[in-house]
């Protein structure tokens, strides 16, 4: 026996505001057409005056209290990856847990951009495998929005602003059996000789300014699909599983068509592969656990399923995950 993170619940949360590509026609040059051919994304939300990325959190973070059934005051380590802090410092994490009424544990931020959720997954899962913790909440938010240049149409269309979370718990697991719960194998890359293809053009050190977001987007699309390709097979490999044994991958949502070149990549058939990036867009460390509380909360995750989440962020970051739920 040995101890394993288990998936006990998620929550989600968006903003109010519903922005259409046919409103976001009337702020930039561009049209419905153009965003959906080449993304994919109808609509994305916007966060409005009181929303930030810490209230984000906070709400997806009780949602996923609630249908864990786990009071907050159990909740000994909070994770939260963002890109979009409410502060420079302290860490947004802790903002989230003064909200929930969990003082005292671990509170923390994970920068990673798109991959946040992964690497704030992995971390989580190594600190309650070796007992420091036994009960995290691993939450992705961002208001993305708020670092967005919107004047520049290839860029500002495909951000979206929202929060996802999910709930481990501390369990003792027999890793022999296949049907065991919990997370199973994670890894995890990083590049830095690409920065420049997907950045932000500001930072407290550097220009004092908060800055905006700069894409080559056909640059990051080939390393994506190269790289959350060979990573997934990376975790395959490590954790003893072929492709199709999986029952849904749970991707990054930045572009549909990262999305199905990805999955044809590995011949993973495209019902397997849960698509949120119409409805919510590129949410960046969001997009994951977003995308998996939709399915769950329609029920195509069941308990029991084999799930695969990945992601790549800017810098480059990309990592993948396997759980069983």
């Amino acid at each position: 026996m040995s101890l394993r993170a288990i998936i006990r619940g998620s929550g989600s949360a968006l903003p109010q505001r519903c922005v259409t590509n046919a409103e976001m026609a009337t702020l930039v040059d561009t049209t419905d057409e153009w965003i959906v051919e080449r993304t994919g994304i109808r609509q994305r939300y916007l966060a409005g005056e009181g929303e930030t990325t810490s209230t984000l959190a906070t709400e997806a973070a009780r949602k996923a209290l609630e249908a864990a059934g786990i009071d907050a005051a159990k909740v000994d380590l909070i994770v939260l990856a963002t890109a979009t802090p409410d502060q420079t410092f302290p860490a947004t994490a802790t903002l989230v847990q003064h909200n929930l009424g969990c003082n005292g544990g671990i509170a923390f931020d994970v920068a990673a951009v798109c991959s946040g959720f992964l690497y704030a997954l992995a971390t989580a899962d190594s600190m309650i495998r070796t007992g420091m913790a036994k009960c995290a909440i691993v939450i992705g938010a961002e208001t993305f929005s708020r670092i967005l240049d919107w004047e520049d149409r290839t860029t500002c269309v495909l951000f979206g602003d929202g929060a996802g979370a999910i709930v481990l718990e501390a369990q003792d697991v027999d890793e022999t059996d296949p049907a065991a719960p919990g997370v199973i194998a994670t890894r995890l890359h990083a590049d830095g000789a690409h920065n420049e293809l997907l950045y932000v053009d500001g930072g407290p050190s550097t220009t004092g300014t908060v800055g905006k977001v700069r894409m080559k987007g056909r640059e990051v699309f080939r390393h994506a699909v190269t790289n959350l390709a060979n990573v997934l097979r990376e975790v395959l490999e490590t954790s003893g599983h072929d492709a199709s044994e999986i029952d849904w991958v749970v991707p990054h949502q930045a572009n549909f068509r990262i999305l199905d070149a990805t999955a044809r990549k590995l011949d993973l058939p495209a019902e397997k592969v849960v698509v949120t990036v119409d409805s919510h867009a590129n949410t960046s460390a969001a997009s994951v656990p977003l995308a998996f509380d939709t399915a769950v909360r329609d029920g195509r995750i069941k308990k029991g399923d084999l799930v695969m989440f990945e992601a790549m962020g800017g810098g480059f970051t990309w990592g993948a995950s396997l759980a069983r739920i």
